[in-house]
């Protein structure tokens, strides 16, 4: 059981699936241990669950070689306040959820300075970059994967890890059909709804949405009473979004609550690469995923890429459950083919419904959330 002393953490998520994973572990941890003071980089959610940030995680949220270039010295900047205070404050616990271009440095600087180091997410080194599993095993204490198949790989590197489960199998609950969610949102029930899911970094929205939006103009010419809705992501400013929709002739609702709601309400969705597209599968909605990012960034990673997937469910399942379209087959036209098959194909929900069975097969423990937070109490209390 924890001590009355007060222990310190900080946490560093650094996009927002890092955030929402980081909240729901910070939730379960506050009902273990409510006297551990926790402070870090994070968003809404982790705010809500009770963290101090002292950045905003919108602030490192880019995506592509070429873009962090371009934003080299504000990242600088803040990952420097983050080593100060980590001198400042020498925490007992850091720790760092996935986000590895930032997060292993930081683990090199919190090791110099005696700071224990728990890794909650690991970086993809099965994908890429397998040479990681010997920074890693210099400067983090442990690892907390998500998947099964990521255990081996640091047990042979001699790094200790716990497998300790997807929170999103416990966090997904589907609480409303299909037809109640429309009614919520004010649609039709007979009506078709089209999600455009344009990720939640601005340089994903602004090259993907404008695609995704002629895309939906040209179905709306062919299926009458087409509804169309774009969730906003967390830490992503409106007015991303608002100038890119403004543009359209289509009435687009913007929605910035109750996502599992919005995407439940979805007849089909085009979503960009992500843990949204996990989301999405365990919803149960017929979708697929897209993702483009600059010629130059998309050169340079896949001549490292190890495996043939981006989306989590496909990687998971180590088959291509789920359709990726990537780079030169992000069109309209393709887009456009794709969701009017979705929307219009008798067996999509059925077919979504059996996928979600294969992939929860897939994702390993329950309890994730609840898991790490038992595993930070350990390493705290030990």
């Amino acid at each position: 059981m924890p001590t009355n002393k007060q222990k310190s953490i900080v946490v560093i998520a650094g996009e927002a699936s890092g955030d929402a994973h980081a909240a729901r572990m910070l939730t379960e941890l506050k009902q273990l241990a409510p006297n551990y003071n926790v402070k870090g980089i994070g968003g809404d959610k982790m705010r809500a669950a009770g963290a101090e940030t002292f950045v905003d995680f919108s602030e490192l949220a880019v995506m592509g070689l070429v873009e962090v270039i371009k934003r080299y010295r504000s990242l600088k900047k803040i990952f420097n306040r983050t080593v100060e205070l980590l001198k400042a404050e020498r925490p007992d616990l850091l720790i760092l959820v996935d986000y590895p271009g930032f997060n292993l440095k930081l683990a090199k600087e919190a090791k110099a300075l005696g700071i224990k180091v728990l890794y909650y997410i690991s970086p993809k080194v099965w994908a890429w970059r397998a040479g990681r599993v010997k920074t890693i095993k210099q400067y983090v204490d442990h690892m907390a994967v998500l998947f099964p198949f990521e255990v081996p790989i640091y047990q042979e590197a001699g790094v200790p890890v716990n497998c300790v489960g997807h929170p999103l199998v416990d966090a997904v609950k589907k609480e409303l059909t299909i037809e109640q969610a429309k009614e919520k949102l004010g649609f039709d029930i007979e009506d078709s709804v089209l999600g455009l899911f344009p990720g939640s970094r601005r340089s994903e929205v602004e090259v993907l949405l404008p695609i995704m939006i002629e895309a939906a103009e040209r179905i709306s010419q062919r299926i009458n009473n087409l509804n169309v809705v774009v969730p906003l992501a967390t830490g992503l400013d409106k007015a991303v979004l608002e100038p890119i929709i403004a543009k359209s002739s289509l009435t687009i609702k913007l929605v910035d609550d109750d996502f599992y709601q919005l995407t439940t309400a979805c007849d089909a969705i085009v979503a960009a690469s992500g843990t949204v597209t996990l989301e999405i599968v365990l919803l149960a909605v017929p979708h697929f995923i897209s993702y483009r990012v600059s010629p130059l960034s998309y050169a340079i990673l896949s001549r490292f890429v190890k495996i043939p997937y981006v989306g989590l469910c496909n990687i998971v399942t180590g088959e291509n459950v789920i359709l990726e379209l990537l780079q030169n087959e992000v069109t309209a036209e393709r887009f456009e083919q794709e969701l009017l098959s979705l929307l219009t194909s008798s067996n999509s929900k059925q077919q979504a419904e059996t996928i979600r069975q294969q992939v929860l097969s897939a994702l390993g423990p329950s309890g994730g959330a609840n898991n790490a937070a038992e595993l930070v109490v350990s390493l705290l209390e030990d």
